[in-house]
């Protein structure tokens, strides 16, 4: 077998299988010299025949415990294998020797793998080593050091170090200049960092979260529509949020000054005209074309703002809230920007303080009015969990209401919506302004279920007040003194639970929930009509019911290549066990068993 690698070697192999290849081993490394064998490194060890060498590295072979069964070097072993380096790349102290670096001068050592526990990487010459399966090897003349080692498998390799010059050779630095710059450039250069806008053209429209491009013509400068948000444990403004497409957000932020004085009339974030002194580009590709206004949306002064003015220690005007209300058309873009201010004054003083509101609302562009009284729906068709619980008085449509307390404990003018599907119990305490029994019940009850007391409720979440077969009434009953037993009495409502029977209708793979019916259910107590009533505590409670009937599952239709039970007496045990209706069914089955019996018995008396 010839071995391109080791042309050198004259080797008698005792027996070479077909298909057995060299294994060079990594050119990074030490490896064990004949002369000066050194302390070992991770990966392996090495141990000489002569039982006076010291462990060494094997680069490339994972060995544990290898055992050297030939010489390990030629016979005349005064052979440097590793001169001196061009460079000592681990020297990095000058003038004193550097640990484990075995080509420092300033360790002054004959033999550093002697004293040092091992060689830093590049301290000593990088050698190559071919191997193969040591039980092909017989006997080897070979002149360069030889080995055989033990890798992590177990099995032996023998061998043998090489020469290979390109290990140890040494780049020098190429010399630069304006000549040969652009040509090494190009020829070893690959791709760099571009900016975004240079090499990708803006997109076509907007998508969902993208940040809206604004314009300011006076300066031909593109920014962005910004929306300041709180940062940190003191919600300090940070004006560089971007508002996102689509995306209705509501940020609230704080301000502090120094010294007010100055920021009043020079500060731009006070001042109203800061905020719509641009134009908003339609769609990202206008930015190409800052020319053509076509691209370009002014935005719109919903009422007038004036601009801050100091006047004694007073700030006017300046601006504590931002409403920007923005009407879009699908991929046509932005084709409506409006804005509106809350303005107030502030007190010139130390370390005077501004609480502002950011506000942006998206709404399609050119809504009907028809869809604009509906308002939003609660499902479509039906009703999503969570959702408000939508109503009915007269021709109006309204969210179901709960009571809702102040931080006092006393009814508030606001309500909870009614979720769907959401059970939920709340209560405050009413301090009527007239006793009168009359005026007590009528405030009462506007005070359970609002001034006017709902009619109807949805059917499904997307119901439409002008059709009035979307909606079903609510079943309710007032209290009655003849109920309370009680002639000379004032019967008032107390608490008020709203009962609503839902269910789910339609395909079980995605289905809907209505609702079935609704009823107000009062619970009273009756007062004397002399009795002075200083508050009345009220409670409202929400039900939910569940009355879906779920069908029956459907069964599968019998396949043509069903077989038949090994059991012979299997259609005889399902006749009787599912009782006279099956007997009826399996007749002709019975039948046919009977004549197949009747046949094996003819056969039987031939």
């Amino acid at each position: 077998m010839c071995i391109s690698q080791l042309m050198l070697l004259q080797v008698f192999f005792l027996m070479v299988p077909e298909g057995v290849w060299l294994q060079p081993s990594s050119p990074s490394g030490a490896a064990p010299t004949p002369s000066d064998v050194g302390p070992a490194s991770p990966g392996g060890t090495l141990q000489s025949s002569e039982g006076s060498e010291t462990p060494w590295p094997v680069p490339g072979i994972s060995t544990v415990g290898p055992t050297v069964v030939t010489p390990s070097a030629p016979e005349n072993g005064t052979v440097d294998l590793f001169p001196a380096l061009p460079v000592c790349v681990c020297d990095l102290t000058p003038g004193t020797c550097d640990i484990n670096c075995c080509c420092d001068r300033d360790c002054y050592l004959l033999h550093p793998r002697t004293v040092f526990s091992f060689c830093l990487p590049g301290s000593v010459r990088s050698s190559s080593w071919m191997c193969v399966d040591n039980s092909l090897i017989f006997r080897s003349n070979s002149p360069f050091p030889s080995r055989v080692f033990m890798d992590s498998g177990g099995v032996r390799q023998f061998c043998v170090l090489v020469n290979n010059s390109r290990l140890n050779y040494f780049q020098k630095l190429q010399k630069i200049n304006a000549t040969n710059f652009q040509a090494l450039a190009t020829e070893f250069g690959g791709e760099s960092f571009t900016s975004t806008f240079q090499t990708q053209s803006p997109p076509p429209f907007y998508r969902a979260g993208d940040p809206i491009l604004t314009y300011f013509p006076k300066w031909s400068v593109i920014s962005l529509l910004r929306q300041p948000a709180g940062v940190g444990a003191g919600g300090l403004c940070a004006e560089s949020n971007p508002a996102a497409f689509l995306e209705n957000k509501k940020k609230t932020c704080a301000r502090f000054f120094k010294n007010l004085a100055n920021s009043c009339t020079l500060d731009p974030a006070l001042n109203a005209a800061s905020y719509y002194n641009f134009t908003v580009l339609k769609v990202p590709r206008g930015m190409t074309d800052l020319q053509n206004t076509k691209f370009q949306v002014p935005v719109t002064l919903v009422s007038q703002a004036g601009s801050p003015l100091l006047s004694g220690n007073i700030c006017q005007n300046v601006v504590s809230q931002v409403i920007y209300e923005i009407e879009t058309n699908g991929t046509f873009g932005i084709q409506k920007v409006s804005v509106s201010f809350g303005q107030t004054n502030l007190t010139v003083e130390p370390d005077t303080s501004l609480q502002q509101h950011f506000l942006i609302r998206f709404r399609a562009f050119q809504q009907s009015t028809a869809a604009s009284l509906t308002g939003p729906r609660s499902g479509n068709p039906g009703y999503i969990v969570g959702k408000p619980l939508l109503a009915l008085t007269g021709d109006k449509s309204h969210s179901m209401t709960l009571l809702q307390s102040q931080g006092d404990g006393i009814c508030s003018v606001k309500k909870h919506e009614v979720q769907f599907g959401v059970n939920a119990i709340s209560g405050c305490k009413l301090r009527p302004k007239k006793v009168n029994c009359s005026h007590l019940q009528q405030e009462i009850y506007q005070t359970l279920h609002g001034k006017t007391s709902p009619e109807h409720v949805a059917i499904f979440g997307n119901a439409d007040p002008a059709q009035k077969r979307e909606w079903t009434r609510i079943l309710s009953r007032n209290c009655s003194v003849s109920a309370m037993h009680c002639t000379p009495c004032c019967v008032i409502p107390v608490s008020l639970e709203i009962q609503v029977l839902w269910a789910y209708t339609g395909l079980q793979s995605n289905p809907q929930a209505h609702v079935s019916g609704a009823r107000f259910l009062y619970q009273c107590q009756s007062i004397k009509d002399s009795q002075q009533v200083a508050e009345v505590a009220l409670t409202t409670v929400v039900t939910f019911v569940d009355i879906t009937q779920k069908p029956e599952p459907p069964r599968g239709q019998p396949r043509i290549d069903w077989k038949l039970p090994f059991d012979f007496f299997f259609p005889l045990k399902i006749a009787f066990s599912r009782g006279v209706d099956s007997q009826k069914g399996s007749a002709s089955l019975i039948l046919i068993l009977c004549l197949l019996v009747l046949g094996v018995l003819k056969l039987e008396t031939k």
